[in-house]
């Protein structure tokens, strides 16, 4: 069981493993989602008070998301019946309507070829595992917590933002990046580049530590990604 869940586990870079699925939307196929960002996340179960929580926060910044030119969709291992139910509930007694589509795999085929099931943790149940996969249907990152504690939606939007950032743009972003603050310029790859990095006029600090406002990145998305 471990070596098979270790082999299916998607890599960032690489593209997304494709599925076709029931949602309460209706059927759902990564297909769908082409040309737009997605960000796929598992929860263990319904009508569970830490994936309520989650879920009403995912709902409450869906529009950000929405700005952002991303979609989101659920998965648990559950009926879409069970889903539909919750999704009712959340109205009922949070005063909360969950936008987006919730997958339903009683099958847990989706959940095994995105790892998120776990034999450590469970099973029989998705751990908390949330999958950023761009316009190209490729996975960018992934994030994993465990089931007794709730993700920061807050940081899956901030997260986005950079990468977005960093595709655009060709740079990277350091440690809890905002938009607005300063960016990474990409480190030197040649000796003479090295060379004349502190006459740049960038925020300098060291040849292979330099920042910049980002109006002085040039775009540079679909030529290369930034390197740390």
């Amino acid at each position: 069981m471990e070596n098979v869940w270790k082999a299916r586990l998607p890599r960032i870079n690489e593209p997304a493993p494709e599925f076709t699925a029931r949602t309460t939307h209706g059927p759902r196929s990564l297909q769908d989602y082409r040309g737009k960002w997605l960000i796929l996340f598992s929860h263990p179960a319904d009508f569970t008070p830490v994936c309520t929580t989650e879920f009403i926060a995912f709902a409450r910044a869906h529009d950000r998301f929405r700005a952002l030119g991303c979609e989101l969709l659920g998965l648990s291992i559950d009926s879409t019946y069970a889903h539909l139910a919750w999704v009712r509930n959340i109205r009922e007694k949070f005063g909360v309507e969950i936008p987006f589509p919730i997958i339903e795999d009683l099958s847990m085929q989706v959940a095994h070829d995105y790892g998120m099931i776990q034999p450590g943790a469970s099973d029989t149940s998705a751990v908390r595992a949330t999958f950023f996969i761009d316009p190209e249907g490729k996975v960018r990152a992934m994030v994993y917590y465990p089931m007794s504690n709730g993700r920061s939606i807050e940081e899956f939007l901030r997260l986005l933002e950079a990468l977005q950032t960093s595709d655009a743009h060709a740079v990277a972003t350091p440690e809890g990046w905002r938009p607005g603050e300063k960016v990474i310029v990409p480190a030197p790859t040649t000796q003479k580049e090295a060379e004349v990095r502190a006459k740049a006029g960038y925020d300098y600090t060291d040849w292979y530590f330099a920042k910049t406002d980002l109006g002085r990145a040039a775009p540079k998305a679909k030529k290369r990604r930034a390197k740390r």
